[in-house]
């Protein structure tokens, strides 16, 4: 009765197979060999295969970056959570909308798991709520809690933030997090289960699995149980697969259970009987004794039809009451048992249909049947059309009568309604719409009856269009007898299928899809009882499976026509169960099913969850709740044939499943991870996995493999999935060559027993190579005992006899020594007569056998020719191998000489100080480098250069590669195929003096060692030394400074590593010369004259453009930077040397734009020494006694404006008097021409740019300066286009007073006021001559007249008649502030930039504070781009985003990067927007500071992103429009840098 076939079982490699001879029913019976028990060996275990890594993971989220320390932990996440030292944890970064139902993640016991904002919710409000189990609760997968925040860097700095789950229970779990009380994403978690076996209790990681499939049913009585699950313990298995053994249905399918809570009675015998605490007894038995975990089958989809509990409760069923929707599908199901019962009966042998069906001809006819007798008879289209008659007259008594109608909408036609009991002709139509479709003319009788036949003729029409589609078209009829005659084909005649032969009422045309419990009538009388409740609800739909349809989908609820359309591979013997959508909706089944599945949770170590694509996922997700609350590390498997891997995910998230089966060869994907994995840090993020993999050579329910391929393909096979790194598994019989299926409906026979008396016939990281179409060679490695072992397997997927393989087979290489054959055996025929089938044990071929040979030479081996020795550098050795009788169905395994590997035990023994992750498998180191014998951070000094020296490029690299496993990637191919690298890295580090010359000869011995190991081993290692040295580093480099810093976030710590990259000593000094007379001061001998110089640290302006030579320093974007880069650091030292060898520089009273070590300087800037001014101001005030730098000596170059350059210590004068000589020169008036000017020193300037002038308004006090040719800010592109006409011209000249100058000249202003007043500043004003005569302006009186006037002359008021607006007609923006005053060209003032905020930062007392607020408000709206500020108004006519200093065209404002400030994104700038806004939303009010502290977090986030993901570990100096990569700017630069670190220490 079309009894199915069970679905996927569970299996796996295992380490020893079973032998010829070693069942008590060995006759005719021959089995495997044992496999290689050296393998044992090799990964420390007696019996299984400890695995040594684990799948890799795709790297999909931002790298996280660890603050201190190095990774403790092996690649993986599997194993790692049996160190104690080395707390595992896994961040996942939460973004808005982001739904990772399909994503799967996978943890493990004692992991914790972080949960931190991404870049679109830093800054927000968000709760995580998770129904993970707080302590000491039960679990409840509907009840969710609030996790709390923790935030280790403050609570403005949300980049550390994160709330967390200490996972010790396994299980699927549930996340989603809330914005504001939206729902905003989410996901879920799969803690893995903790096995454990032995008395001991010791544990069996997940991917030491080796498991074995039994049918349940063919163990016989109980009491030989243990002697045929014997067998299976002596193979090397350590997990029993049980098809369910509870009592079967009438088919004696073993997935057909006719009583899910009664142990199957065959099990008993008359003196015993068999009961779930025997069963019990003898599982804990397996695990306590044999070190054996057995689980079973649940089958949680259907129960046999002969179940008594469903037919005292056919509501459990898909019935005919609870389902009429199945009323059609279940009239054509018995019309087709009628036709079955005719055709066996010979009545249909006149037109064609014999009994027993032959060929194509036959199933011809039945389809000719099929249309002129079946359909035309049973009217399927009935169940889906109107009463036409029925209708009409409702119709005309709704006209007649009168009655008001309801308006309905008038796109609404009118259409069938389908009857819910689906009675023929009972569907029926919307009054409603009828009555607006149809309206008489008048109300005379003629009008009303013309009017019903219109509505009669739509109504038929609709009638026709369903009978169309259920008679002809593909939704239904034609569809059911396409699949109707498929079945007929697939069941009698195709080659392939089970030939069932003549039809019979045991073997139908097609198994019937519902039940039918009573006595059989005619069809006509059949379909009366269709709609009698008392026998329709004992018409139950049967279970199956439909190939290719949506496993989400229940295929039995209303809106599938799976019955109708016979798409569904039934199978007879079982009824489908209906639960509904909760337990209310079924309590008995409900309660049933938990029961049973309770039962089985306690007798048995897991489950298999048997059908489980078409188990409904929310009964799933209870049942094993239910389970796993009776053993809470239940290990639960499944087989899915979803055929994707997200739905498959789906299935695993929401049940927990712990191992999904996977058969065929895909050891690649499946097997482990990679030769020389890498090294993971123990804090990373949490990267989607592939589902944890249950490596089958074959499952139960699949053909014997021997059927289609051949015998000699068995032992290859089983070497590939054996050496698999992971779980793997078989189906008891493969291993004893049983040449057919061993049936789970019509097995009968009993396996065979262990034999204790017979005879037999005598890890870890994987790479596999396929050789060619019919050799794979297997690597596993073992990186604590530094063992390898290289299986080779020639598979025999044709017969060897009958299908042509080459006797050519390609020499291959092994890499390193071979220490000798483990294993070597070939699959041979015997004469021992044709194959019988047993009568009453399960037995294999007696034909084949295999010769099989352990633990011998190369020189003993028959199946290698010969095998040289070949060198490929000093020590590494490639065994190249010749074969000669790898005949189809052979394998060798070669274990690799470990003593050729103790040079990575002695590496790691050296890299125990890092990480105690490598004390297993080091090794002492008798012979060390004596610098090896110096703990690595006792090289350490103040100096902390070497973090960027050599090593931090290539981390970045490395940062890349290391979380994918990319082996491939080409510098790994780099690093295996030479040295060259390795030597560059320490070399570079040697030719460095002091702390860099040390750390480069550590590297270097430590290389020694590197180079020794196989090559293949390389890069993990070569990764590890760099690591361990670069992490070391950057703690230390931390340390050194400011607390701030040091108990920052990860952001925080990542940024100010910005100090150390921009700030250096380069070969020769960058700075002039200070005084002799200042203190501290750090000297070095010059190699080459052996004099002492002066080596103090310079600042780069940005990476790589400005990293040396006379271009590395600038006066704006060094102190534009200092404050961020080296006073929030607390480098305080290096931040006043820095400040006072720029003022050794000044002249004209400026200091240089470019610095050209003082001697090639360029004083040809207005903004510089303003900056210069305010970083002696920061100075001041973050240094405890910071004014004392006011008396610090200074070195004049230029005492005077045309003296040339001085040496150090000739004109000494204390760094107070050149701030005075400053604020003097500049009210004063400057007015010079650039020395040396013309093409010399600037190309494309024209002669009047070289003319500089600044000085100080009388007025307003505004600093002012410039001219149309010339650019003195930071905005200072000059035009450089011949073809464009824009050479010598600047893109933006900002001449006049500019924003930022006048605010810095203010800062600078009030602080020497307060200075004065405090009597730490000698002058109280500066004196001038004007007309002859000298006039004394104090600070206070400058102070007040720029207070005065800023707000009056720069605010561009509201207000469109304001007087003091001397040009309203070129204001195009209102309510901001002005760009400059005064401008040669007047609409530049009126042009919206990004830098007023830089003097509201510095100067915000001149500000209003509601013109300020709505001034960045509009900056926020206009210019605020993802990284930066658009450096002009995209309203502005001469607005372009894009940088391109290459294009030289005719367009005069982009030409040669013309629009350089002209609308690209600059980083720098935000620093001071975002400064702005904190400080004035806190004036406002705690609703604004709270809103403005969210854009912060939120803007700042995406710098971080940006910090992470970038190779220069930097942010670039701009982007193009919308924070598109810009290939011109610097890919990392100081202020950019600089400014987020303020913006933090703001917060």
């Amino acid at each position: 009765m079309g009894a199915r076939v069970g679905a996927a079982g569970t299996g796996g490699g295992r380490r020893r197979r079973l032998c010829a001879g070693e069942s008590d029913r060995e006759q005719g019976q021959q089995h495997l060999p044992a496999g290689p028990e050296a393998l044992a060996g090799l990964e420390g275990a007696a019996v299984v295969v400890t695995p040594l890594a684990t799948v890799p993971l795709p790297h999909t989220l931002p790298s996280i970056s660890l603050p201190s320390g190095f990774p403790s932990s092996p690649q993986g996440d599997k194993n790692v959570a049996k160190m104690p030292h080395a707390k595992q944890t896994r961040v996942l970064l939460l973004n808005d909308m982001e739904k990772l139902d399909k994503t799967l993640f996978r943890l493990e016991q004692g992991f914790e798991l972080q949960f931190r904002l991404g870049p679109t919710l830093q800054g927000k409000h968000v709760n995580v709520y998770c129904n993970y189990p707080a302590a000491g609760e039960v679990f409840d997968r509907h009840k969710f809690r609030c996790l709390s925040w923790h935030n280790p860097a403050g609570k403005e700095d949300d980049s550390d933030k994160h709330c967390k789950l200490d996972l010790q229970i396994s299980g699927s779990y549930q996340y989603y997090f809330s914005h504001e009380n939206q729902k905003s994403g989410g996901g879920y978690i799969v803690v893995d289960p903790l096995l454990r076996v032995g008395a001991d209790n010791h544990e069996l990681p997940l991917d030491c699995i080796t498991l074995q499939t039994f049918l349940a049913k063919c163990l016989g009585p109980f009491d030989g149980w243990e002697d045929r699950l014997k067998v299976s313990k002596e193979s090397g298995y350590n997990m029993i697969h049980l098809t369910p053994v509870q009592k079967l249905g009438r088919s004696r399918s073993c997935y057909s259970l006719a009583d899910q809570l009664e142990v199957n009675p065959d099990f008993s015998t008359p003196n015993k009987k068999c009961s779930w605490n025997e069963i019990g007894k003898l599982v804990e038995k397996m695990k306590n004794e044999w070190n054996m975990l057995c689980i079973t089958d649940v089958v949680y989809n259907h129960t046999a039809a002969n179940s008594e509990w469903i037919t005292q409760h056919p509501e459990c069923s898909y019935n005919l009451v609870n389902s009429p929707h199945l009323k059609p599908a279940w009239l054509l199901d018995r019309a087709l048992w009628h036709l079955t019962c005719k055709v066996a009966g010979g009545k249909y042998s006149d037109r064609g249909v014999p009994a027993l069906i032959e060929n194509d001809q036959h199933l011809n006819s039945i389809r000719k049947i099929i249309w002129e007798d079946i359909f035309p008879k049973i009217r399927l289209w009935e169940f889906f059309q109107v009463d036409v008659n029925k209708s009409v007259q409702q119709f005309k008594t709704l006209l007649t009568q009168g009655g008001s109608k309801v308006k309905t909408d008038a796109n609404q036609h009118l259409a069938v309604i389908q009857d819910p009991e689906f009675k023929r002709l009972g569907c029926t139509v919307d009054m409603n719409v009828a009555l607006n479709t149809f309206i008489p003319h008048s109300n005379g009788p003629t009008a009303i009856e013309e009017c019903c036949n219109w509505f009669r003729k739509r109504v038929e029409e609709l009638n026709g269009e369903m009978y169309r589609q259920t008679n002809y078209h593909q939704e239904q009829v034609v569809k059911a007898v396409n699949c109707f005659v498929g079945t007929v084909s697939y069941e009698r005649l195709a080659a392939h299928g089970p030939k069932l032969g003549a039809v019979t009422r045991k073997y139908p045309l097609v198994t019937r899809y519902f039940t039918y419990p009573f006595k059989e009538l005619t069809l006509e009388e059949e379909e009366v009882m269709m709609h009698q409740p008392d026998k329709a609800s004992y018409f139950m739909a049967h279970n199956g499976w439909v190939m290719g349809d949506d496993p989400l989908r229940n295929f039995a609820e209303p809106g599938s026509n799976v019955y109708l359309r016979r798409e569904l591979i039934c199978w007879g013997d079982s009824v489908k169960l209906r639960y509904g959508n909760k337990p209310e909706d079924c309590p008995y089944l409900w309660a049933h099913m938990k029961k049973y599945t309770e039962i089985t949770a306690k007798y048995f170590h897991g489950v298999r969850l048997d059908n489980c694509h078409s188990t409904p996922l929310h009964v799933a997700e209870e049942m094993l709740a239910a389970a796993r609350a009776v053993r809470p590390n239940l290990y639960v498997i499944a087989e899915l044939f979803t055929g994707s891997e997200f739905i498959d995910n789906v299935f695993v998230n929401r049940l927990g499943i712990t191992s999904l089966i996977r058969e065929g060869r895909l050891v690649y994907r499946f097997g482990g991870e990679p030769v020389g994995s890498f090294v993971q840090p123990r804090l990373r993020p949490l990267t989607p996995a592939i589902a944890h993999a249950l490596f089958m050579d074959i499952t139960h329910d699949n053909e014997c493999p021997i059927q289609h391929r051949s015998a000699y393909d068995a032992l290859p096979t089983s070497t590939i999935v054996s050496m698999a790194c992971c779980a793997t598994g078989s189906t008891r019989g493969y291993d004893e060559l049983v040449p057919h299926q061993i049936s789970v409906v019509d097995e009968e026979r009993f396996y065979s027993k262990w034999n204790p008396a017979a005879t037999p016939s005598t890890p870890g990281e994987v790479f596999v190579d396929q050789v060619d179409e019919d050799i794979v060679a297997v690597t596993r490695h073992c990186p604590n005992t530094h063992q390898s072992v290289v299986a080779v397997s020639r598979t025999a997927f044709r017969n060897p006899k009958t299908s042509f393989y080459s006797q050519e087979v390609p020499q291959m290489c092994i890499p390193g020594k071979i220490e000798e054959v483990v294993l070597e055996a070939r699959t041979v025929e015997r004469n021992a007569g044709p194959y019988k089938k047993d009568e009453h044990a399960i037995n294999g071929l007696p034909d084949y056998t295999v010769e099989l040979r352990e633990h011998i030479q190369l020189t003993e081996s028959k199946i290698i020719r010969q095998a040289s020795v070949a060198t490929k550098g000093p020590n590494e050795f490639v065994q190249e191998i010749e074969f000669e009788r790898l005949t189809p169905g052979s394998v060798i395994i070669f274990s690799l000489d470990p003593k050729a590997q103790d040079a990575v035990g002695v590496l790691r023994n050296h890299l125990i100080q890092f990480s105690p992750h490598f004390k297993s498998g080091s090794l002492p180191d008798d012979g060390s480098e004596p610098i090896l014998k110096t703990p690595f951070l006792n090289f350490m000094t103040c100096n902390t250069e070497p973090c960027f020296y050599g090593l931090s490029g290539i981390m970045s690299v490395m940062a890349d590669i290391r979380p994918n496993n990319d082996l491939g990637h080409p510098f790994c191919g780099n690093l295996r195929a030479g040295d060259w690298m390795i030597d560059y890295v320490s070399d570079r580090l040697i030719s460095r003096p002091g702390a860099c010359s040390e750390v480069g000869k550590w590297l270097k011995a430590m290389f020694i060692y590197l180079k020794q190991i196989p090559r293949y081993l390389i890069p993990c290692y070569f990764d590890a030394i760099l690591v361990g040295a670069y992490t070391t580093l950057l703690d230390f480099s931390w340390k050194q400074m400011s607390t701030f810093v040091q108990n920052g976030s990860t952001f925080v710590k990542h940024l100010s590593l910005g100090s150390v990259q921009m700030c250096g000593i380069g070969k020769y000094p960058s700075l002039p010369p200070l005084s002799p007379a200042l203190q501290d001061v750090p000297y070095r001998l010059n190699k080459i004259t052996k004099e002492r110089e002066q080596c103090c640290v310079s600042l780069a302006a940005g990476l790589p453009h400005f990293s040396s030579g006379i271009f590395r320093c600038w006066g704006r974007d060094t102190f534009i930077a200092l404050r961020g880069l080296m006073l929030v650091t607390g480098r305080y030292l290096e931040a006043r040397d820095i400040i006072l060898a720029f003022g050794s520089t000044l002249r004209h009273g400026l200091i240089p734009n470019l610095l050209g070590q003082g001697t090639h300087a360029r004083f040809n800037c207005r903004d510089a020494v303003w900056w210069w001014l305010q970083c002696i101001q920061d100075y001041c005030n973050f240094v405890s006694n910071g004014t004392d730098i006011l008396k610090c000596p200074v070195s004049r170059m230029y005492p005077t404006d045309d003296s040339p350059p001085l040496p150090p210590g000739q004109k000494d004068q204390p760094l107070y008097e050149l701030i005075q000589e400053v604020m003097q020169r500049h009210m004063q008036g400057i007015d010079f021409r650039e020395r040396n000017a013309g093409p010399q020193i600037d190309r494309n300037m024209r002669d009047e740019g070289f003319n500089v002038t600044a000085g100080v308004d009388m007025e307003t006090g505004f600093v002012y300066g410039g001219n149309r040719f010339n650019c003195g800010t930071w905005m200072d592109k000059m035009g450089e286009s011949d073809r464009a006409r824009n050479r010598g011209i600047p893109a933006t000249p900002r001449d006049g007073s500019a924003v930022e100058i006048v605010g810095l000249c203010k800062s600078t202003v009030r602080w020497l006021l307060e200075l004065s007043k405090k009597k730490i500043f000698p002058y109280s004003g500066v004196t001038v001559k004007r007309h002859g005569k000298e006039e004394t302006v104090t600070y206070d009186e400058w102070n007040r007249k720029i207070q005065a006037h800023f707000e009056k002359l720069f605010f561009v008021s509201e207000n469109a008649s304001d007087p003091n607006e001397k040009h309203p007609t070129l204001v195009h923006k209102r309510g901001i502030y002005k760009d400059s005053y005064g401008a040669s060209s007047p609409w530049c003032d009126y042009q919206l930039r990004p830098n007023f905020p830089i003097a509201m930062v510095v100067a915000p007392e001149m500000f209003s504070i509601e013109h300020a607020w709505k001034a960045l408000e509009m900056l926020e709206h206009k210019l605020l781009g993802p990284l930066g500020m658009k450096t002009l108004d995209p309203d502005d006519m001469v607005y372009c985003g894009v940088y391109d200093n290459a294009l030289d065209n005719d367009n005069y404002n982009v030409a040669r990067g013309f629009n350089y400030h002209q609308g690209p994104e600059w980083l720098w700038p935000i620093g001071y927007f975002l400064r702005a806004k904190l400080y004035f939303s806190k004036l406002i009010g705690p609703e604004f500071y709270a809103k403005t502290v969210f854009l912060v977090k939120n803007v700042l986030s995406r710098h971080y992103v940006h910090l992470e993901r970038s190779p220069w570990k930097g942010l670039p100096e701009l982007t193009n429009e919308n924070g598109q990569y810009c290939p011109f700017s610097c890919e990392t630069q100081a202020w950019s840098i600089a400014v987020i670190l303020e913006v933090l220490y703001d917060l």
